[in-house]
């Protein structure tokens, strides 16, 4: 199973509209992110997508997507799901399910209620459902995926957690009731938003001491704003690695060979 990154930033993206700082300037192709989402590519094919964000039309055509088994949502913020009608294409051959909680289920009926009550014969919509992702999870192909609740801020959303990769991103925290869901992960993508302190996101330094506490050998950052280059990340991670614990910054493109499924 592999994890490709198809998109590392924040919100805002990087380069942040109209902003003239270094990094928003700079012509490493990794200091260019765009807003967060994964594609999980199966053994056996599957291919799973973690948040439809604003640029998946271009991620899709970048990364050579052509088609999708599930959606799976995080949450219902506008820099997470605003690209779910760019799936359009990929649902021709029949419904895609679009996994969430039930707030981003709500919240999706809302945004895209015209995909489920379509204004005209002939009108071009996404074919998607949306089932309530069990707390004991739901096999995709031979992917077992488990929904890991966390925080982001004061809201409940979800992460998940695929054979011994996770994937928590916009998380500031861990409830305690999602740590046995985690255990024995060894690879273990966090959010983490810049160095300085954020009231809904994770620091570097937060997102190290998490993953540590969690005993994840190997961790990649993710949801990353424009404070720091690439080349400044890695030199932040570094320092915050230890003997066997690796912590690294992802970047668009990146694809990462996490084992098998289960």
């Amino acid at each position: 199973m592999r994890a490709v990154f198809l998109g590392t930033g924040t919100s805002h993206g990087v380069p942040v509209v109209g902003c003239p700082c270094p990094v928003c300037r700079s012509e490493d192709p990794r200091d260019s992110r765009y807003r967060a989402s994964l594609l999980m590519r199966g053994d056996g094919g599957e291919r799973i997508l973690v948040d439809p964000g604003p640029e998946f039309r271009l991620q899709a055509l970048r990364a050579g997507i052509d088609r999708l088994d599930a959606v799976l949502v995080t949450h219902a913020h506008a820099d997470h799901i605003h690209g779910l009608d760019d799936v359009r294409p990929l649902t021709r051959e029949g419904p895609l399910p679009v996994w969430a909680n039930r707030e981003a289920r709500a919240e999706l009926e809302v945004r895209f209620s015209y995909a489920f009550d379509p204004p005209q014969r002939g009108g071009g919509v996404p074919r998607i459902r949306l089932p309530e992702l069990p707390p004991e999870g739901v096999r995709i192909g031979g992917i077992r995926v488990l929904p890991v609740p966390v925080l982001h801020g004061i809201l409940p959303i979800l992460g998940f957690r695929l054979g011994n990769f996770a994937y928590l991103t916009d998380c500031s925290g861990i409830p305690e009731s999602s740590r046995p869901i985690l255990k024995g992960v060894e690879i273990l993508v966090l959010g983490a938003l810049r160095e300085r302190p954020h009231p809904t996101h994770f620091s570097i330094s937060e997102a190290a001491d998490a993953a540590r506490s969690l005993g994840a050998r190997e961790a990649w950052i993710t949801h990353i704003c424009h404070d720091h280059s690439h080349e400044e990340l890695e030199a932040i991670c570094s320092g915050l690695s230890s003997p066997g614990f690796d912590l690294r910054p992802a970047f668009d493109g990146l694809e990462l060979d996490i084992g098998p499924a289960s």
